[in-house]
């Protein structure tokens, strides 16, 4: 049997549908209301909008990204339906990768449907957007879809170790505070207290890599000239030194190295 036949149809209900207006409807509520002044500031309008998404994806697309996946075994394993599941001849991994391709498609296709959106209506309101300015959008889409992916993989790693859904979403919501809010704002107050004296080069560039916001933001804020100048993040890129590849592979191993550790705690997990 293919994986096909354990991508879940169900996946695909009311929750992509809410996800990708979401999505679009902020974007388009910041594209129309940050683009507005670029005229007399002379910045691109798309990359304002960038600026302005990958600031939103930071926030939003982790909090998405946890609320669809932290119950994707848990909770089908207090339903009672995991068992009805793997009655078929399927390993377990063919599941818990079936599920993540179905979680992670939603979240691609609103993702591009959304920001698509917003895009499309910049350009045809006549804006001027250079091959430059599309392809720093281009590369937040996609490393928008990497950093979802991460989080996803940790909503499963979290899924597969905890005994009860409830459980489940509030270390969820706590994964969520700590990458989002809390690590930076310890990490300001370290470099604050520190002037450079150990956090510095190596030792920030490490820093920053474990944790995957920092990774999507770095990657999206600093990539193009005219995006890092606007977003007042050409400092932080030239301190920290990491280049777009290496910020790429660390968004990918947020994935991939979640994603096998809760492939191997629900492998040896009893019904």
């Amino acid at each position: 049997m293919s994986l096909k036949t354990y991508f879940r149809v169900d996946q695909f209900n009311g929750g992509g549908s809410a996800t990708t207006l979401l999505l679009a409807g902020l974007a388009l509520s910041l594209t129309f209301l940050g683009s507005a002044p670029t005229g007399t500031v002379g910045v691109r309008a798309l990359d304002v909008v960038i600026v302005s998404l990958s600031s939103l994806t930071i926030f939003l697309l982790p909090l998405i990204a946890l609320l669809i996946s932290h119950d994707a075994i848990v909770g089908e394993m207090e339903r009672g339906t995991m068992l009805l599941l793997l009655s078929y001849p399927v390993a377990r991994w063919q599941v818990l990768l079936g599920k993540f391709v179905g979680h992670l498609s939603i979240l691609a296709f609103a993702t591009l449907l959304g920001y698509g959106a917003a895009a499309g209506a910049l350009a045809a309101t006549g804006a001027e957007i250079d091959a430059e300015s599309w392809r720093a959008f281009s590369s937040m889409i996609g490393s928008s879809i990497l950093l979802g992916a991460a989080f996803i993989a940790v909503g499963y790693l979290v899924s597969a170790l905890v005994r009860e859904r409830g459980t489940a979403g509030g270390i969820a919501i706590g994964v969520w505070l700590l990458f989002v809010l809390i690590y930076d704002m310890a990490l300001l107050g370290m470099l604050v207290v520190d002037q450079g004296q150990i956090l510095s080069g190596g030792v920030l560039n490490a820093l920053l890599l474990l944790n995957p916001a920092d990774a999507y933001r770095l990657f999206n804020l600093t990539g193009s000239a005219g995006v890092s100048a606007f977003s007042g993040m050409a400092g932080v890129a030239q301190t920290a030194t990491l280049n777009p590849s290496t910020l790429l592979a660390a968004l990918a191993a947020w994935a991939l190295v979640p994603l096998g550790l809760a492939a191997l705690a629900f492998s040896r997990r009893e019904l």
